[in-house]
């Protein structure tokens, strides 16, 4: 959306219910803290604390079947006009004024009969074009306010740990096929990327300092590549377990296993899956052949990773 049309995207209307299961009634403004809206059955400790849904979903929903609703009638705490909600991605902001909203669940499960609106029905569109969200920063509320979307994207830093690679000696072949398997893979999702590339020697300083800035700057995920193994100056996975706030061990014991079955030397790899603060970091071989390897295996579980480590139980 150009920033033009999102000017002119705004709250249609703001609903609550002081008990869940009742439907919602519309108010002149509302008030949000860090659990939700205050006064509403939602607001609480847990990640969808405010229900937002189009106005233009509930007129092609009104228009298929050929019945009348008003917003507020699917339990949606927002009713927007104007804003492409199908297009934000978990992470994303909304921002209305001061108040911050970050994306955190798209779609939901439905309640079958136990939702009025399936009782008339048979269906719904809130468990399709529903999108909730947990407040960041609180403040009060009125229809007719202004709503931005401000996509968030996804930093992630590609690093290969070569000496021969750092001193321009060996051409770095790892690093770009890392970043050309995320861009492919991530081309197919909402997310939005940014990929910075790096090349350090073998030392164990430089390797760290990095590290440390990746964290300490917000970078989501963080690939080295090369300094796996069992040689003299292999030390990658032996700086990114010292830095780390938890291991993830399975996905790497996962990979050995699995390629080590048909050649016996990927056993000596000692990659590592780790977190630092909310920054998911994986060492990978230095060969294409193993990146190819390890890549497609991690992408299984990627997205997964990033909205587990900030709290998001995409489960419901």
């Amino acid at each position: 959306m150009t920033a033009s049309a999102q000017d002119q995207a705004r709250i249609v209307s703001i609903s609550l219910s002081a008990e869940k299961g009742t439907a919602k009634e519309p108010v002149p403004e509302a008030r949000l803290d860090e659990y939700g809206i205050v006064g509403d059955a939602h607001a609480g400790p847990w990640h969808r604390q405010v229900s937002l849904l189009a106005l233009e979903a509930i007129e092609r929903f009104a228009a298929q079947s050929g019945e009348t609703f008003a917003p507020g009638d699917f339990a949606e705490n927002l009713c927007t006009h104007g804003l492409d909600l199908p297009a934000a991605s978990l992470l994303d902001r909304l921002r209305i004024g001061e108040v911050v909203l970050e994306v955190t669940q798209r779609g939901k499960t439905c309640h079958g009969d136990s939702c009025a609106v399936y009782q008339r029905v048979g269906r719904c569109v809130m468990p399709k074009e529903g999108v909730f969200c947990r407040v960041l920063h609180g403040g009060v509320i009125r229809p007719g306010d202004t709503i931005v979307h401000e996509p968030k994207t996804l930093g992630m830093a590609v690093i290969t740990v070569s000496d021969r690679a750092s001193q321009g000696r060996y051409e770095d072949r790892s690093g770009p096929r890392i970043a050309e398997m995320l861009e492919a893979h991530f081309a197919n999702t909402l997310w939005r990327i940014r990929i910075d590339p790096f090349i350090l020697p073998d030392d164990a300083a430089r390797i760290e300092a990095q590290l440390v800035h990746a964290r300490d700057t917000g970078a989501d995920v963080v690939f080295t590549t090369g300094g796996t193994g069992i040689g003299p100056r292999d030390i990658t996975p032996d700086v990114v377990t010292a830095l780390a706030d938890k291991l993830i061990p399975g996905i790497m014991e996962h990979i050995r296993i699995t390629y080590g079955a048909d050649k016996a030397n990927a056993l000596l790899s000692r990659s590592v899956a780790a977190v630092l603060g909310q920054t998911l970091v994986y060492t990978l071989p230095g060969s294409l052949k193993a990146v190819n390897e390890y890549l497609d295996e991690i992408l299984k579980t990627l997205e997964h990773s990033l909205h587990m480590i900030h709290g998001l139980d995409t489960h419901q």
